[in-house]
């Protein structure tokens, strides 16, 4: 009942740390990516900044665009809340009333965007952009409910739909077969339990851990599977994004130094079987301490650059047919897209693959650096 609370509280900072703080300071502010491309004849296609806007975090989620009758492009997004505290003052307002980045709203305006972040920095009266006292564009701390975190919020809706449905199964079907979604959830919860976190915890202390590996699990397979809905209310892409990748690597982190025993840290410091003139160095203690920090990060390297490749190499076949539409012919680009079109379904096939391997592989290691800290020494006392 301990971990379960502890995972539930530990999941619910992972919505609270992936609304980021756009933090960061430039020297200049960004100039909204559409505004830049204005040309004689319209609007360039870029295809870095499609790609890259569709696959980095936003303050609405974008469904499509269409054009009227006088070739003027229009964004059709779904707006989210606009969350901003500005020098002791809160503001709170729909994303729609920046107009997709053209128009400015109490003193705020939407910059970015493309390739390049999108925030919101503070403006005058008369439109210019502020300065704080150190020279750098003045920026409010921004808590909205950006794209990453609504999606967020409505797989872990449907997650627990999911396991609300399963377990109203168990208890009209007492002593039956599983069927349906029973069977789907029941398939997976025995094989994490029974092929991942059995054998690396070991029969002792697994029980303890198995609600958090299983929300772990169940967390990063159906977000990676969300991902590749390529329509409302999926296609964010969420185990892209470094900060939520980045917060389950620090939970991961927190739950296996806090469940070290003192084996553990003695095999850190003093790890047997090593000469003594390496401890005492200390080379030994140094790549050891090291490593324990190395862990979490390869973690989270390894599910934000899969997943966010992955959806690059799809969207980059995507827009291959607008490019050679663009600068040869339609004719050309229309040929082109049966062939882009057989390379995008096939990648998406094998990212269903790669959906669950990153969970399945997140989970394993987790499980093991746990496994590690729990387990009793087996080598000889010295």
């Amino acid at each position: 009942m301990f971990m379960k609370r502890i995972s539930f509280l530990l999941f619910a900072g992972l919505l609270a740390l992936s609304v980021t703080t756009r933090g960061e300071e430039i020297a200049e502010p960004a100039v909204n990516t559409e505004m830049q491309q204005e040309t004689q004849g319209g609007v360039d296609f870029d295809p870095g900044a499609v790609i890259i806007g569709h696959v980095t975090d936003a303050h609405s989620w974008h469904m499509f665009d269409y054009y009227d009758k006088d070739g003027n492009e229009h964004a059709v997004a779904i707006p989210l809340p606009i969350i901003l505290l500005n020098d002791g003052h809160l503001d709170i307002f729909m994303s729609s009333r920046f107009h997709h980045g053209h128009a400015d709203y109490k003193g705020y305006r939407l910059v970015g965007g493309g390739m390049e972040t999108e925030e919101i920095v503070c403006v005058d009266e008369a439109g210019n952009v502020m300065m704080d006292a150190e020279g750098k564009v003045k920026k409010p701390l921004d808590f909205s409910i950006t794209k990453v975190a609504a999606a967020i919020m409505i797989i872990v809706a449907l997650l627990i739909v999911l396991v609300m449905v399963a377990k109203r199964g168990y208890k009209k079907r007492e002593n039956q077969a599983p069927r349906g979604v029973q069977s789907l959830v029941e398939m997976l919860v025995v094989f994490v339990r029974d092929s991942i976190v059995r054998p690396m915890i070991g029969e002792t202390h697994y029980q303890k851990y198995l609600p958090y590996l299983l929300t772990l699990f169940f967390f990063i397979f159906f977000t990676n599977c969300m991902g590749l809905i390529p329509f409302f209310p999926a296609g964010a892409n969420v185990t892209g994004n470094l900060a939520v990748t980045a917060t389950l690597a620090v939970i991961t982190f927190l739950i296996t130094n806090i469940s070290g025993n003192k084996h553990y840290w003695i095999d850190i410091f003093n790890t047997p079987g090593v000469p003594a003139w390496l401890k005492i160095f200390p080379l030994m203690p140094l790549i050891e301490l090291v490593g324990v920090f190395t862990k979490p990060i390869v973690l989270m390297i390894r599910l934000f650059a899969n997943m966010t490749a992955g959806h690059i190499v799809i969207l980059g076949f995507v827009v291959i047919i607008f490019i050679i539409s663009n600068t040869i012919s339609m004719g050309v680009g229309a040929g082109v897209s049966i062939i882009s079109v057989v390379f995008s379904v096939f990648i998406s096939v094998l990212e269903c693959l790669v959906a669950y391997i990153q969970a399945f592989v997140f989970t394993m290691l987790t499980a093991l650096y746990i496994g590690m800290a729990v387990q009793e020494p087996h080598h000889a006392e010295a």
